[in-house]
């Protein structure tokens, strides 16, 4: 009969610093762990196990609801359309890079690294992903044709560079500077989230308490479910709640990383409603405008954004080859106390 050998979990003090989590104890995956473990052990409960699956299962309903509106008929061949399938192409990519991150991550020190690299430029490219739409269907009636909406998709792009940029750089204060790394990462997300929004700030600013006599300023609910979604993720994602209050309570179900995974997955179904909605509302109104975005500016931005955060994660993984292995922050073997568990 033939049978898989699940790999063996480990307590928090006995793997190396570079794989503690705040506030998860147990159910840590070996740190030399071959690719067949890594795969083997989403099967398994644990402390990564919900990580995994809350953006895998993601991956496909953004993928089929691409699809879905892809295959629609005359869809595809009218621009109107284009920047919003641009828009779910990174919405696809995100969770799917996430899941592979959280799978693999415990391959070794730096294939930890290395993952989390990509996971970051993929959020960089999710975040460009998103300009897209707001500067084609959601810009307030007095931006439109501005400066600010002229240079909105161009800015996003910047923007995604200095995402990968500063969260890549953050994994290498993580054991030095902890405050700090958590001051950047969180800087490199909340930034591109702001500027994205600014349309929709704005336009909330002009209809707060005039509700019904917003005309196209008007924001749909999922517009505010979505911004509901960022503020809990970017909450989850800070304070580490539960599992800072009760070490140990969480660590396989309920903890802040598989909560912000859900919220994050949530908000991007939410702005994907509150996309559609500004599609189908402001329509008739844009018909009447020159379009803000053209196919070949759109390629040429998308293709450029792809190439400069791919050498940026590049540059930092070749630092992260050329780095010492007595470095800490490659430091893979256990240490001394689980050592000693392990001989006793």
């Amino acid at each position: 009969m033939l049978s898989l050998k699940l790999p063996q979990l480990l307590q928090v003090h006995q793997v190396p610093r570079v794989f503690w989590e705040d506030g998860i104890v147990s159910g840590y995956r070996r740190p030399t762990s071959s690719a067949l473990d890594c795969v083997l052990s989403s099967f398994q409960m644990t402390n990564e196990t919900v990580n995994i699956w809350t953006h895998f299962l993601p991956t496909w309903y953004f993928l089929w609801r691409l699809l879905a509106l892809a295959g629609g008929p005359g869809f595809l061949s009218e621009p109107y359309h284009w920047p919003l399938l641009i828009f779910l192409l990174p919405a696809c990519l995100y969770p799917f890079a996430s899941c592979c991150a959280h799978t693999f991550s415990s391959m070794s020190p730096r294939a930890r690294h290395i993952c989390y690299f990509l996971d970051y430029g993929a959020l960089s490219l999710y975040s460009l992903g998103c300009a897209f739409p707001y500067a084609a269907y959601s810009m307030p009636t007095s931006w439109l044709h501005g400066p600010l909406h002229q240079l909105f998709v161009p800015a996003a792009a910047l923007n995604s560079f200095l995402c990968t940029g500063l969260a890549c750089y953050s994994r290498f204060l993580e054991l030095e500077s902890p405050r700090l790394c958590k001051v950047l990462r969180t800087t490199a997300f909340a930034h591109p989230f702001l500027f994205d929004n600014l349309p929709l700030f704005y336009r909330l600013g002009l209809c707060w308490g005039r509700a019904h006599h917003c005309g196209q300023e008007a924001l749909s609910p999922s517009h505010s479910y979505h911004l509901l979604c960022a503020l809990l993720t970017a909450f989850l994602f800070t304070s580490h709640l539960p599992e800072r209050l009760a070490p140990g309570r969480f660590d396989y179900i309920g903890h802040s990383h598989q909560l912000f995974h859900i919220c994050a997955v949530l908000g991007t179904h939410f702005q994907l409603e509150a996309v559609l909605a500004d599609m189908g509302t402001r329509r008739t109104w844009l018909a009447a405008l020159p379009p803000a975005l053209s196919l070949g500016g759109m390629a040429a931005t998308l293709g450029l954004a792809v190439a400069g955060n791919l050498l940026i994660i590049a540059s930092f993984t070749a630092a992260l080859l050329r780095a010492p292995s007595s470095c800490p922050l490659l430091q893979g073997c256990l240490p001394e106390e689980g050592t000693r568990d392990k001989q006793q």
